[in-house]
């Protein structure tokens, strides 16, 4: 028994004296895994990081340096005069007015419209796939074919349906053309059409994740279609709303190709965007310094609104864990006085 116990407590002991080399080992082990997943991840991203240093980084640093001088050169430091003649110019001025149309009718039309049209597919039983299919086609096309698509049918010599129908309602055909009031809308009806295909699906995955016991209860309830959307969609859809919503304005200011191609900024730009001015500036007119300054102030511009998109979003998502909480709070105080309820019921019967 004596010769047992010493080999047990020698075994013991030689347990308890190599434990700590063997821990340290393990552990020894394990950060130098860690250290060579987190370098395989570094080396895989760095061929990402050095293109995006060169084709993004590196140009928009250009780009803020060329805006306080004058000409490719620059030679010449200009300070803030590049920014003070582009707030003088009427061109920039009319650029500038026209982004907060082209924000109202995208509003209007380009965003409502998806909104539509997904409440719509989602209400289809039969066919959904292919009219998945069909509403997303346009987005693979090309923008600038779809421009120059719509270039066409909104030309007065062309013999479009458009046209036609202008002329059967006894209307000019170049009403689309000359017509400052309409010009902006028809970009955006262009731009809906091939954007609003991968919105309309945005919506509908959101939609679809809803439970659908909510809407049998309202269905139970005799509540059709609207009532539908306003007590069980739209409160489910507030966040991915709010998000497209935001996104939907900073895309506005990236507007180049559609009034370029449609109307080439007029009439008398009428449909004049931020960056359609500055490749005039860079390009037409010869003063890569003020198109420089144009693409500084936009760049700042879509900064601020990305800034207040992220501030939504984590403003959503903390209501949402703090919904959560409540709800679990809750659930734990129902089941608590379910339980004290049962047991005083119990009792009294006993009693």
């Amino acid at each position: 028994m004596s010769v047992q116990n010493e080999t047990l407590t020698l075994t013991q002991d030689n347990y308890v004296k190599f434990l700590p080399k063997q821990v340290s080992k393990e552990k020894k082990g394990i950060n130098k895994a860690i250290l060579k997943k987190k370098l395989s991840g570094w080396l895989l991203m760095l061929p990402g990081i050095a293109l995006f240093t060169f084709f993004v980084w590196e140009p928009l640093v250009m780009n803020v340096v060329l805006s306080f001088f004058e000409g490719y050169n620059m030679k010449e430091f200009q300070g803030f005069g590049n920014y003070i003649k582009i707030f003088q110019d009427p061109q920039f001025q009319a650029a500038f007015t026209n982004t907060f149309k082209y924000i109202f009718w995208s509003l209007v039309i380009g965003f409502l419209i998806p909104v539509i049209l997904g409440i719509l597919l989602s209400e289809v039983t039969r066919g959904q796939s292919f009219f998945r299919i069909c509403i997303y086609l346009p987005c693979i096309i090309s923008g600038i074919a779809v421009a120059f698509l719509f270039r066409q049918l909104y030309d007065p010599e062309s013999f479009s349906v458009i046209n036609t129908i202008l002329q059967k309602m006894g209307l000019k055909t170049s009403l689309l053309r000359d017509d400052k009031n309409l010009v902006i809308p028809l970009i955006v009806v262009a731009m809906t059409w091939r954007g609003a295909g991968g919105t309309v699906l945005i919506y509908l995955s959101a939609m679809q994740s809803i439970d659908n016991s909510l809407y049998e209860a309202v269905r139970i309830d005799g509540g059709g279609l609207m009532k539908r959307f306003r007590y069980v969609t739209l409160p489910h859809l507030k966040g991915t709303i709010t998000s497209l919503f935001i996104m939907q304005i900073i895309s506005v200011f990236q507007v180049f190709y559609e009034p370029m191609v449609i109307s080439n900024g007029g009439p008398n730009n009428a449909s004049l965007s931020l960056m359609l001015l500055s490749y005039n500036y860079a390009f037409a007119d010869a003063k890569p310094q003020l198109g420089a300054a144009v693409g500084v102030i936009l760049s700042l511009i879509i900064l601020a609104c990305t800034g207040v998109y992220y501030l939504v979003l984590r403003l959503i998502n903390g209501k949402q864990v703090e919904a959560r909480r409540w709800k679990k709070q809750l659930n734990f105080h129902k089941r608590q006085m379910d339980y004290w309820i049962s047991k005083i019921i119990k009792k009294l019967n006993i009693e």
